[in-house]
């Protein structure tokens, strides 16, 4: 009997899981219920393959991913802290089922269904008994455990709560590198290997970094702020995230409910999202949540039809960038959108407004500090290039039907040089 099974995944390359070792039998274990399969039909990057044809990945994928670094980083840790291996049930667990709660096309679902993954991620742990019981043969307190690490600030683990739910965490030395190398962005290859060798614990417990990786940080930073600017708030994505809004508050008109066919956990998913069920969580993936899309671009009402179609056949709304007008420009050339949209016959509610973004830059919340065997000091503290990259920019673009772009950046021209 072969006790090993093989991940070949580009970006970690061979991730090998041996079930002779108890903490690795159970992520085999955990990896083969239903809930974590589901993640192979939830996009780790949304509607973004919209605009980068390779951000194919799943959250499967990256799930996977984040195990393997929690990994990397344990075995790190253990050389210098031997007794730190008592939590290694709590770290691959959490690590592996961090995401199990996300929504179709992941964090768009944040928004069109006001669904919060954390505590999803919190609630299958705990409440699905295919996991639950699967982590309660480790350990009886395991889905406790881990389901704290995914929602609670105030943990009894400092170190698992940095290597969880953090600015540097696991999760993002995954993300990060992997969603870079799928979209075709590399801004350079960030040294995750100098980073991990670089963890230490400092004295009041938690984990720290050495002073030599310090400019590994700064690099792994540097491609956070890139890969938000370019990806993350890319302009494909918002205006993706405000079409599908609108489809979901379209749907939820009780004027138009009588309407539309919608499966009955759909129903669940848009007209009561806080009394779902798991059997209900578990239905909604991409592939369901496309199906109705579907549906709905040819047999609903109008304008569903057209925004449905709108998403489908990727013929979107346009956006301009308005980020340098003062507010009341801004509102003046919403004026102006709304008014065209009217005169066309578009619903100017449904197919135009302003979108506002923000970039958050990295919060160090003091989970990760510098330290040289001697001295403990912050991050920032100890790098300028840091620091800057701490500041936080907002923007805003107007949203409208691609027929008016001309006008539209005529008139934006005017408001700018008025």
């Amino acid at each position: 009997m072969n006790n090993k099974r093989i991940f070949h995944d580009p970006i970690h390359k061979e991730i090998i899981i041996d079930s002779d070792k108890p903490e690795e039998l159970m992520i085999m274990q955990l990896i083969d219920t239903l809930a974590f399969q589901r993640l192979r039909r939830i996009k780790q990057l949304g509607a973004a393959s919209l605009l980068f044809h390779g951000a194919e990945s799943s959250r499967f994928t990256h799930s996977i991913g984040v195990f393997c670094v929690a990994r990397k980083i344990y075995r790190r840790l253990i050389e210098t802290k031997p007794e730190f291996s008592q939590n290694k049930f709590m770290l691959f667990g959490a690590a592996l089922l961090h995401d199990l709660g996300h929504g179709p096309l992941s964090h768009t679902s944040e928004v069109i269904f006001s669904h919060n993954h954390e505590y999803w991620s919190k609630n299958l742990v705990q409440n699905y008994s295919p996991i639950t019981s699967i982590l309660e043969n480790f350990g009886s307190e395991l889905p406790n455990q881990i389901g704290d690490l995914f929602t609670s600030r105030n943990l009894f683990s400092k170190p698992l709560n940095t290597l969880i739910s953090s600015e540097i965490d696991c999760d993002r030395l995954d993300y990060l590198l992997r969603d870079s190398y799928n979209t075709g962005t590399k801004y350079g290859l960030v040294d995750l290997e100098r980073i991990i060798s670089a963890l230490t614990f400092s004295p009041d417990g938690n984990i720290a970094i050495k002073p030599k990786g310090v400019i590994a940080i700064e690099h792994f930073l540097i491609l956070r702020n890139m890969m938000y600017r370019t990806i993350y708030n890319h302009r494909i994505n918002e205006i993706s995230t405000w079409i599908l809004k609108k489809i979901i508050f379209l749907v939820k008109d009780s004027s138009n409910k009588k309407n539309i066919w919608i499966d009955e956990s759909m129903r669940r998913w848009i007209f009561t999202p806080k009394n779902l069920e798991i059997k209900d969580f578990l239905a909604n993936d991409d592939i369901f949540f496309y199906f109705h899309l579907m549906r709905w671009k040819d047999a609903s009402f109008e304008p569903l039809e057209t925004l449905c179609r709108m998403f489908i056949d990727r013929n979107l709304l346009k956006a301009s960038d308005i980020s340098f007008l003062p507010k009341l420009k801004r509102l003046e050339i919403l004026a102006f959108a709304r008014k065209k949209c009217k005169l066309n016959n578009y619903d100017s509610e449904v197919f135009c407004g302003i979108k506002e973004r923000s970039f958050k830059g990295f919060k160090s919340n003091n989970s990760l500090k510098i330290w040289d065997g001697r001295y403990q000091n912050a991050l920032e503290k100890h790098s300028e290039l840091i620091k800057t990259l701490m500041l936080s920019k907002s923007s805003a673009l107007i949203i409208y039907p691609g027929e008016f772009r001309k006008d539209i950046e005529n008139q934006i021209a005017i408001e700018r040089d008025s």
